[in-house]
């Protein structure tokens, strides 16, 4: 493919939000040098050439992650257990089974459920695979019965394309404030009180919910489980990433709009900073990510290399040409620092090595990327991009 333009933050909208928020740098020309940290290298420098050596590393860089970013989790549930609490075959005008799961985390009655929302295709002679959203937003945008549709999830698009369409709200897992952890799954699987600097945080949290519905597809003999998505947008991109990485059994991972401690390159010190996050939203990470506040050269890897974690399954990262707040250009630097890995598994990786213009996906052998017109959302546009390379790599 050849390129020859390519996408350029939108200097009267940098001087705007920099008017706006005193401190927080938007201007390209203002990023401070720097060096991240090498991808394809040991703890001893010595080069990756094979993949064995990078599944070594790669479970290296995991226990980085888990220590000093998002937390450590526990193991799936021994009591865990599904209760299908509703079937509907001819919703959606007959286009699709509507089944409503609760996925009960433990067996005690104060267990934490999730509330699967799970659109199947009827038009279809086997399991279909499917796009879970881990949903950051009011459960409205999630509605089940339709009434309330919403772009933000477009299940009657995704059905159409062939999809299971998926979804479960986020605060069925754990709430989105800072308690003290004493709710929600933390508080059922673990004391509060017993808690260390690498305790999972609430992200952790969310992703691990993720996995748990990962464990009911591979009970429904309607999901092709093997070919299945995990997404989600800015908070809820940032789990899905963290999920994705960690889970190996998502076939496509992607990340919608997820800047700061989710795709974009913290070292760039562009948009929202470690000490802004991590003050504004401490419960998302483990207490030894404070550490590293103002501290971004020290950290001991970047998000290019939780991309990385990926490989060399697909992942998708998408970026919104108002969101200078989440570093779109930092989002694709990740994307693109990453490639070397799943050029390692002889996959080819990308198109191209140049940021793409608006509204032009990527997308590649394992990969994809895109910057959409407008502002810090999921839009229809984006998920017609993903299922893309979904239709790509899933061979459909």
């Amino acid at each position: 493919m050849t390129q020859t333009d390519t996408w350029t933050e939108n200097i009267e909208l940098a001087r705007k939000l920099s008017e706006q928020r005193a401190g927080i740098n938007y201007f390209e020309d203002k990023v401070p040098s720097y060096e991240l940290p090498p991808l394809l290298k040991d703890d001893d420098g010595q080069p990756i050439t094979t993949v064995a050596q990078w599944t070594a590393r790669r479970a290296k860089l995991l226990d980085l992650f888990r220590n000093e970013l998002y937390g450590y989790s526990p193991e799936r549930p021994k009591d865990e257990w599904f209760e299908v609490a509703k079937i509907d075959r001819k919703a959606m005008d007959g286009a699709a089974t509507l089944k409503l799961v609760n996925i009960h985390l433990g067996a005690q009655p104060e267990a934490p459920v999730i509330h699967l929302n799970l659109f199947i295709p009827n038009n279809r002679t086997k399991p279909a695979p499917a796009f879970l959203l881990i949903c950051n937003r009011d459960r409205s945008n999630i509605d089940p019965t339709r009434k309330i549709k919403s772009d933000f999830w477009p299940a009657e698009q995704i059905v159409a394309r062939g999809y299971a369409a998926a979804s479960f709200f986020n605060g069925d897992v754990a709430p989105d404030k800072y308690d003290g952890f004493t709710t929600g799954i933390h508080a059922y699987l673990q004391n509060p009180a017993a808690r260390k600097f690498n305790s999972w945080g609430t992200i952790a949290a969310w992703a691990w919910g993720g996995s748990r519905v990962m464990d009911y597809f591979e009970t429904d003999p309607d999901i092709d489980e093997k070919h299945c998505a995990v997404t989600g947008h800015s908070r809820g991109g940032k789990t899905a990433l963290w999920c994705g990485a960690q889970d190996e059994r998502w076939a496509l991972t992607i990340s919608n709009c997820t800047g700061c401690s989710g795709a974009a390159i913290a070292r760039r010190r562009f948009g929202e900073s470690l000490k802004v996050i991590q003050n504004a939203f401490k419960h998302w990470f483990c207490g030894n990510y404070r550490k590293y506040i103002d501290r971004e050269d020290d950290l001991p890897f970047d998000q290019h290399e939780l991309v990385a974690l990926v490989a060399p399954r697909a992942v998708y990262v998408t970026s919104a040409d108002e969101d200078l707040w989440a570093d779109q250009r930092g989002e694709w630097l990740a994307v693109h620092e990453a490639e070397p890995v799943w050029k390692l598994f002889g996959r080819q990786g990308l198109p191209s090595d140049i940021m793409p213009p608006l509204d032009k996906p990527l997308i590649g052998d394992g990969m994809g990327y895109h910057i959409r017109t407008g502002e810090h959302n999921y839009k229809v546009f984006d998920w017609n991009a993903h299922m893309d390379l979904a239709d790509r790599e899933f061979n459909r």
